[in-house]
This record gives structure tokens, C-alpha cells and sequence, in this order.
């Protein structure tokens, strides 16, 4: 059995309580299955572009990865084998900053991405993109498990499912010009909707909004 350096785990939304939706759940309940005493979990993300945070009591925002690393932490895995990246407002960012904050610092070359079934063909196509652009300091070896989606109301899943292909076509499109990680520096900081200074984030209305 492959022992992991760092399962990845992307962000799923919060509820407006600030809880974790049950398809993040069934994210880190899988990611727990498969973690190694001598391995870490990395909970990505600071939320969505889609939707305002919610705030904790205090009035400040509430990130996705520390929610995430609270559940962790609640269920048994120790905190010191927990990280979280709070960067992040999308899959694609998800990808970048695990691996330019974490895993090549590191030199983690074993890595587990586990997330939902619905999420996983533009999340695998997204990893596998960023984490083989050069220059690669080591050969990195991905492998991807999918959470299931039970639980998830059938309507929304469909409507879901059908926003990621679109997302996955999209991103087939974007990704043939862009093989370096200076190449990608430069795309995400001027033409990602995320997070160039000098776009707007992409609006997202009506049910499948309630996936975020």
C-alpha cells in the first residue's frame, strides 16, 4: 500500500453556520481512512467567489481549511500532521498553492487528492496540469480517490455535474497554451477571474449555488 507524504483535500463550501456541507464530510472521512501516522492531510481552501464568507462571532471570516482542519482535529487525527492553505477560491487555486505553499517546500513527491465523485474528472484534469508544470524540482507521483456523492440532492447533483463538464471543457481549452509555472503565474494573476486585480469574479446564481 503507497504511504502518502500529504493527502490533499479540496474545500466544499460552508453552510451559512460556518458548518461543513456532507459532501466535504465524506471528503475527510475518506481522507482520514487513508491517512498515515508519518502523513499529513492539507484541507485547501479559503472559500468561494461565489458567495460572501461566513463570520464567526467576532465578525471575522470563517475559511473553508480550518473548518476542514477542525473536523480533522475533532476526529482523532493530530493536529501537527494538519495544514491548511487559505489561498484559494477555486479548484484550479487549490492546486497552485498546495503545491507552491506546501508540498514542493517540502519535497513531497507522494501525494492522495480526494474529493467528491462530482468533482473529481476537472479536479483530477486540474492537478495533474499544475503539478506537472516545470520546472519540477522532483517527479511527483498523483493518485485520486473519489468521496461518494449519497446524500447529495439529486437536482443539485445534476446541475452540478453538468457545471463541472462545462468547467473541464473550459479548462482543456486554457491549459494548451501553458506549460510552465511561470507561464501559469502570469494567466492566473491576469486572466483567472479570481484573481486578476483587474476582473471581476464570475457571478453564480440560482440552485446549484446551494454546492458552493
Amino acid at each position: 500500500m503507497t504511504q502518502f507524504h500529504a493527502i490533499l483535500v479540496p474545500g466544499g463550501g460552508l453552510l451559512k453556520n460556518g458548518r461543513l456541507p456532507s459532501w466535504t464530510k465524506r471528503r475527510l472521512d475518506l481522507a482520514i481512512e487513508r491517512h498515515n501516522a508519518k502523513g499529513y492531510i492539507i484541507a485547501l481552501s479559503a472559500g468561494t467567489v461565489y458567495k460572501p464568507p461566513p463570520l464567526n462571532g467576532k465578525g471575522f471570516p470563517l475559511f473553508e481549511s480550518v473548518a476542514a482542519a477542525e473536523y480533522l482535529a475533532a476526529r482523532g487525527i493530530n493536529p501537527k500532521r494538519i495544514l491548511t492553505e487559505k489561498c484559494s477560491y477555486d479548484t484550479i487555486g487549490n492546486a497552485y498553492f498546495s503545491r507552491v505553499i506546501h508540498t514542493e517546500p517540502r519535497g513531497w513527491s507522494r501525494l492522495l487528492v480526494i474529493t467528491s465523485a462530482f468533482h473529481m474528472p476537472r479536479t483530477r484534469a486540474i492537478f495533474e496540469w499544475v503539478y506537472s508544470l516545470t520546472p519540477l524540482p522532483l517527479p511527483v507521483e498523483l493518485a485520486f480517490e473519489a468521496a461518494s456523492d449519497t446524500g447529495l440532492e439529486q437536482g443539485l447533483l445534476k446541475l452540478r455535474i453538468e457545471k463541472e463538464k462545462r468547467g473541464l471543457n473550459e479548462l482543456l481549452a486554457t491549459k494548451r497554451g501553458i506549460h510552465t509555472l511561470e507561464e501559469f503565474h502570469q494567466w492566473l494573476y491576469s486572466k483567472h477571474n479570481a484573481y486578476a486585480t483587474a476582473l471581476n469574479p464570475r457571478k453564480l446564481s440560482g440552485d446549484v449555488l446551494r454546492t458552493y
